[in-house]
This record gives C-alpha cells, sequence and structure tokens, in this order.
C-alpha cells in the first residue's frame, strides 16, 4: 500500500489464544496501536478459529520439486499473508509450561514457509506473552520465548522485541501500564 509516494510497512498479528479478548491479545493490539501510529497498516488474525492442522512430518514442502504444504486448510492463504508482511506480532499466552497450542500449530507449519518466497523470514518479529504465574521462569514463559528464539534462529530470522506479563484472568493485564507502554514502544519499532 502507496500513500504519499511511501510505502507502508504491513504488519502481521497472530493471535494464538482460545480467549479472543485474553491478556496476550490485549498486548498485541497495543503493539498494532503502536505499529499503526508509526504509520503501519495491520492485519489480525485469530488463529483459533482458522482450519490449522498439526504438521505431518511428511516432508513434502522440503522436497526440491515442492510447491509448499501438502496440507489443504487455513495455512494456504495465511503463507502469502506470512510473505507479504514486513512485520509479525505473535501473542499467545503460557499454557502447560510454552506457549498455546494454537500457537505451536501455526509455528510448526512454518517449517513450509520458504517454498513460498524468497527470504520468507526475514520480517521484522514481536512476540507479546501472558502467563498466569508470577515469574516468567516458574510459568514456562521463558520456555515460549526460548522456542521462539530457536526456531527464528535457525530460519536466520531476528526478534526485534518481546513482551510479557503476569496476568491469570482476562483483561488482568490492562492494569500494567508500564508494559502496555512498552507494547505500544515495539509496535512502533516494528513500524520503522
Amino acid at each position: 500500500m502507496q500513500e504519499d509516494g511511501e510505502t507502508k510497512i504491513k504488519v502481521l498479528v497472530l493471535l494464538g489464544s482460545p480467549r479472543k479478548n485474553g491478556n496476550s491479545t490485549i498486548l498485541a493490539q497495543k503493539i498494532a496501536k503502536g505499529a499503526e501510529s508509526a504509520g503501519a497498516t495491520v492485519e489480525t488474525l485469530y488463529i483459533n478459529s482458522m482450519n490449522i492442522k498439526p504438521c505431518q512430518g511428511c516432508w513434502t514442502c522440503q522436497k526440491k520439486e515442492s510447491k509448499g504444504c501438502a496440507i489443504d486448510d487455513d495455512m494456504q492463504t495465511i503463507y502469502p499473508k506470512l510473505i507479504g508482511a514486513d512485520a509479525w506480532v505473535i501473542a499467545s499466552p503460557v499454557h502447560w509450561f510454552n506457549m498455546s497450542t494454537q500457537t505451536k500449530l501455526w509455528l510448526d507449519r512454518c517449517f513450509a514457509l520458504e517454498k513460498y518466497g524468497k527470504n520468507p523470514f526475514q520480517k521484522r518479529i514481536g512476540i507479546a506473552m501472558s502467563f498466569g504465574d508470577t515469574d516468567p521462569f516458574t510459568s514456562g514463559c521463558v520456555n515460549a520465548i526460548r522456542s521462539f528464539q530457536d526456531c527464528f534462529k535457525y530460519v536466520g530470522a531476528e526478534i526485534s522485541g518481546t513482551v510479557y506479563g503476569s496476568a491469570l484472568n482476562a483483561g488482568d493485564i490492562s492494569r500494567n501500564t508500564e508494559l502496555l507502554k512498552a507494547a505500544e514502544a515495539l509496535g512502533k519499532k516494528l513500524a520503522t
């Protein structure tokens, strides 16, 4: 998209919580607000409502003649959005000491992404996490962040920033004003 001769940064937000208005979603909305205030366009996908099947480990996507993932589901519409975006925001609550199942399904299926475009992982990546414990280590938040770090390092991508905080009940994170400011600042960073 162009405005005044300049190409706008496209930010794709992936909400990995089963709760539409959960704490990680609130963080992602603040990141999106920061990105929009810096001139980016933002698209949000609520992946819990999408049909994303687990990777079957068939390796079809890795064969030389492959045109991508063999599974016919909603990831086929997500792949072009991932390729077309300049930045990704991945938001997930901590479930059982790691990222949510919804987020993990999406992340596993990104294994096929390289067949959909040149340097598909050369994006600005922001991570937003919420957890119900008081500590990012005992909650498993650090495990989730480490999973993202390892996956994106493997494909040569760099995480631009991470915001995370403690909040058990839906909406609790709204009281953490410093964290919300940090999330908005991350959005601005992703858009510049």
